[in-house]
């Protein structure tokens, strides 16, 4: 199957960008404003819920890739309908905080069913952090046999650094880089490093093994589109002055 250009492009140079607007969040004007500034912030693509009526409303604001998230296979189907470019299981953050959880066997399932339903559209899948990371590894090779073109990991959203400023940035994403690390020795295809990323710790997903690094809350807190959009392009200098000094 064929990954859209510009995140193949993104993918192969190590600086991909991948702008969250989250899962459960249906609210028009937020995504909106997410995805504005994923746009102009010079993002590499944007993941919104799978919802056609976002995905269209997402359409008319961006040219960027779309990809859409959700832990159940069939809402995928109209969303790619609707034009998304790529999909996605997970965004699992916002159900552990209502106390589901996501087990290896589970997230397994649901991508030979994601694949069942849609054979050919790009498919980011992501590991769950509740899982040890032997298993992390073993589940990511698992979910590339079964589809997966790309694996995700997480685990900064329920990390809790002690420390301010830097140091507790990087204590914010260290499960997901750990994960990072030991998943990109494992698996061919590219990985995505998710949950508690900043501009800070961004480059350190790229020296451990990612190929690119998704954000969500640094962005989707911020309260004016000019602060989020200057968040989204500090990001993507990050990655990119990391780039420089890697040639």
């Amino acid at each position: 199957m064929t990954m859209h250009f510009a995140i193949q492009r993104a993918f192969a140079n190590r600086c991909a960008l991948k702008v969250i607007s989250g899962l459960n969040n249906f609210d028009p004007d937020s995504v909106a404003a997410t995805v504005k500034a994923a746009h102009y912030g010079g993002a590499s693509f944007v993941d919104i819920a799978a919802d056609p009526t976002l995905v269209k409303l997402a359409k008319t604001l961006t040219n960027l890739p779309i990809c859409v998230s959700a832990v159940e296979p069939e809402k995928f189907v109209p969303a790619v309908t609707a034009g998304a470019d790529l999909i996605e299981i997970g965004n699992f953050d916002s159900f552990y905080l209502q106390g589901r959880k996501f087990e290896a066997e589970e997230v397994l399932a649901l991508t030979y069913q994601t694949r069942a339903l849609l054979p050919e559209i790009t498919l980011c899948v992501t590991v769950p952090h509740i899982l040890t990371l032997d298993r992390q590894v073993q589940l990511a090779e698992q979910l590339v046999l079964a589809g997966a073109d790309i694996i995700q990991t997480e685990g900064g959203t329920n990390s809790n650094p002690i420390h301010a400023g830097t140091l507790g940035l990087i204590e914010k994403a260290a499960p997901s880089l750990a994960a990072a690390y030991e998943i990109s020795r494992a698996v061919s295809v590219p990985v995505l490093c998710a949950s508690g990323i900043s501009n800070v710790t961004a480059p350190l997903a790229i020296a451990a093994g990612a190929a690119g690094v998704g954000v969500g809350s640094a962005i989707n807190r911020l309260n004016t589109e000019v602060a989020k959009i200057a968040a989204v392009r500090s990001l993507v200098e990050a990655l990119a002055t990391f780039a420089r000094a890697r040639s």
